[in-house]
């Protein structure tokens, strides 16, 4: 075999073996290591695509064979399309920074992994399990892990989704984010606003499908026209932009719920330079972790969905998986909604 064909081989994967064999990818692994009920000649049938093909079994795989490596990998998912670093947004540094005090305390260690590559570069890498926050709508890299036997603390939507196609399910972590969202704009409706507007991710995340269909789903009941602006990628631009085409429009709102991360100062800046006023004129209630939020002027009022509580549960969750312990399928947690100066509150939080 000449270099060039070692080195294609070296990349053949499970999903590969799984998809020239016409069986699924949790056939491939039972066959590959003896496990599972299965016939003699699909088992021998997989193991002769796998040589073909130069099959060669993944690090982690071999790994967990061996015994666990005491690495737990995170990644968030929200934008897939191409890398970006979400430890740099306030919520997700938090949430990372708390799952990796969470890993220590019980021996192990945090791989951050990347929102997208070829296929499913992420088994490639030893991990014992897997936190996995904000999937998409039918997120590959869950069932990637699943199918692989890594045990995964997801959404149980993302989770649902894999079992349906591996057979089996992790722990989940969820929000009652419709819930979240009504309590932000009963609140806003309370302080006089009649004109609520929305700046959301495009995304399939659940957190902003279900945050942006409660809002619809709240303004349909009271007779209101949704306002809602999507901002298409990652960082602080994609906000302020949704904030100019909103407050642009021939009806400007008189309040703005924003469910995605941004930087407090700069925001109320934007704002006010587009003529307007917080909270005099216009409301505002951020879904933001930025702690200076609370030292602007005015404070502003944040939805915290709790990062550190959340990242402790998750670890839990996933240390016992990975340890054989039974604990708890999952747990469901509220969002806290911290009123503040800028929707006309006094501040209590």
């Amino acid at each position: 075999m000449s270099q060039s064909e070692r080195s294609s081989a070296s990349r053949v994967r499970l999903v590969d073996v799984a998809r020239a064999a016409g069986v699924s990818k949790t056939t491939v692994s039972d066959a590959l290591n003896g496990a599972g009920r299965l016939p003699a000649a699909t088992r021998e049938h997989v193991r002769q695509v796998a040589r073909r093909l130069g099959y060669r079994p993944n690090a982690t795989a071999r790994l967990l064979r061996a015994g666990h490596t005491r690495l737990i990998g995170f990644a968030a998912r929200e934008y897939v399309e191409a890398p970006w670093v979400y430890a740099e947004l306030a919520y997700f540094g938090q949430l990372v920074n708390a799952t990796t005090r969470a890993a220590l305390t019980h021996g192990y260690g945090v791989v951050l992994l990347p929102t997208s590559g070829p296929d499913d570069c992420w088994l490639d890498m030893p991990l014992d399990g897997v936190f996995v926050v904000d999937p998409v709508a039918g997120d590959p890299m869950v069932g990637d892990f699943l199918a692989a036997g890594i045990p995964v603390v997801s959404d149980r939507r993302a989770l649902a989704e894999a079992a349906s196609g591996v057979g089996t399910t992790g722990r989940w972590i969820d929000f009652d984010h419709g819930g979240a969202t009504r309590r932000v704009l009963d609140h806003l409706e309370a302080a006089g606003a009649e004109r609520i507007a929305v700046i959301a991710a495009a995304t399939t995340a659940c957190f902003h499908h279900e945050s942006a269909g409660a809002y619809r789903d709240w303004c349909a009941e009271r007779g209101r026209e949704p306002f809602i602006a999507h901002s298409p990628s990652p960082g602080l631009q994609g906000v302020l932009d949704a904030v100019d085409e909103l407050l642009d429009g021939p009806a400007p709102p008189d309040a703005l719920f924003i469910l995605v991360e941004v930087n407090p100062p700069l925001l109320l800046d934007a704002i006010r330079r587009r003529g307007r006023s917080v909270p005099d004129d216009l409301l505002l209630v951020c879904t933001t972790e930025d702690p200076t939020a609370l030292y602007t002027d005015p404070p502003i009022s944040t939805l915290s969905f709790l990062p550190g509580e959340t990242a402790e549960a998750a670890v839990e969750l996933l240390v016992d998986s990975v340890e054989g312990r039974a604990g708890e399928p999952g747990r469901l947690f509220s969002a806290e909604l911290r009123i503040r100066a800028s929707s006309a509150f006094t501040a209590t939080g």
